[in-house]
C-alpha cells in the first residue's frame, strides 16, 4: 500500500489528477477537522454543516478536475475559502443572518478528538468551553467570523483579509475588538483558569 503520510499537498493532487483517487481520500482526512469545524460554527447546525462539508469537497473534485486550483501549496486556505463562501451562500439563498443556538448541549468543541481527562476536568472545562461559546456567539458577526477563521479554520490574517475582502489593519483590528469583546464576557477566573 502506496504511503501518503510525506506527501505535500500538491503532490497528493497532482497523484489525485493522475488517477489515484486515495491520494484525495487521504487529503481530505488530512484537513477534514479543520475545515468541518470552521463550517459548524459558522452555520451551529451539525446536519447542515455535514451537507455542506460535503458540497465543499464536490466542488474542490470539480475545480482540480477543472484545473482550476492553482499549486501555491495553500491548500487548506483555499478549501476554507470555499467553504465559508457556501456558507454565505447558503445564508443569501434562505436570505436570513446566521441564526445562534446557545442551548448547552451545543457543544461547540464536539468535532475535536480530545484525550480523556477525568470527571472534574470534563465538568470544568465543559463550563468555560459553554462561558467562551456563550461570549463569542454574543459578538458581532464580523468580528465571531474573524475569530473562527483565525483561531478554527488556522487562517492567517492575510488570508481572512483576501476572503473577506478587507484590508489586513481590518483584520487586524476585528480580532482586537473580538478579543477585547470576549475578554469582557467572561469572568476574570476562568480567564487565569484558561
Amino acid at each position: 500500500m502506496k504511503s501518503y503520510n510525506n506527501l505535500s499537498e500538491n503532490e497528493l493532487i497532482e497523484s489525485y489528477l493522475n488517477g489515484d483517487s486515495n491520494a484525495f481520500t487521504y487529503l481530505v482526512n488530512r484537513h477534514k477537522n479543520k475545515i468541518f469545524t470552521s463550517i459548524y460554527l459558522l452555520v451551529k447546525d451539525h446536519y447542515l454543516a455535514e451537507d455542506i462539508f460535503q458540497e465543499v469537497f464536490i466542488r474542490i473534485l470539480e475545480s482540480l478536475q477543472k484545473g482550476a486550483y492553482v499549486e501555491n501549496g495553500k491548500f487548506l486556505s483555499w478549501a476554507v475559502r470555499i467553504a465559508h463562501n457556501m456558507c454565505m451562500d447558503h445564508y443569501r439563498k434562505v436570505k436570513r443572518t446566521p441564526v445562534i443556538k446557545t442551548s448547552d448541549n451545543d457543544d461547540l468543541f464536539k468535532v475535536y478528538n480530545f484525550s480523556e481527562p477525568g470527571v472534574d476536568d470534563k465538568i470544568m472545562k465543559g463550563e468555560i468551553d459553554n462561558q467562551v461559546k456563550k461570549a463569542i456567539d454574543k459578538l458581532p458577526q464580523d468580528q465571531r467570523e474573524m475569530l473562527i477563521l483565525r483561531h478554527f479554520a488556522g487562517l492567517s490574517f492575510r488570508e481572512i483579509a483576501a476572503l473577506s475582502d478587507i484590508s489586513i489593519n481590518t483584520a487586524l483590528g476585528r480580532m482586537r475588538y473580538a478579543l477585547i469583546n470576549v475578554r469582557k464576557m467572561l469572568p476574570e477566573t476562568q480567564l487565569l483558569a484558561s
